[in-house]
C-alpha cells in the first residue's frame, strides 16, 4: 500500500520533470482549484513581503487576507 510520503514523491517527480514556466503553471493549474492556486500565490507574497520587513498588518491589508494567514507565515520563516 502507498504512504504519503510515496505520493509526496510522485508529485514532486511529476513537478520536476517539467521543463518550462508554462510547463508547471498548466500542472498546477491542472492539480488545484482556482482558489487554492491563488491562495498558494498569495503565501508566496506574504513570504516575500515579510522577508522584504512588510509590517504583518500591512500585508493582510494589501493582500485581503487575514492577520492569522500572515502570522503563518511567519512563523514558517521563523523555522516553528
Amino acid at each position: 500500500m502507498s504512504t504519503e510520503q510515496d505520493h509526496l514523491n510522485e508529485l514532486l517527480d511529476h513537478l520536476l520533470a517539467l521543463d518550462s514556466r508554462a510547463g508547471m503553471e498548466s500542472a498546477l493549474r491542472a492539480l488545484l482549484t482556482p482558489g487554492e492556486f491563488t491562495e498558494i500565490i498569495k503565501r508566496l507574497q506574504i513570504l516575500r513581503m515579510l522577508e522584504a520587513g512588510v509590517p504583518q498588518r500591512k500585508i493582510a491589508e494589501q493582500l485581503g487576507v487575514g492577520i492569522a494567514t500572515v502570522t503563518r507565515g511567519s512563523r514558517v520563516l521563523q523555522g516553528n
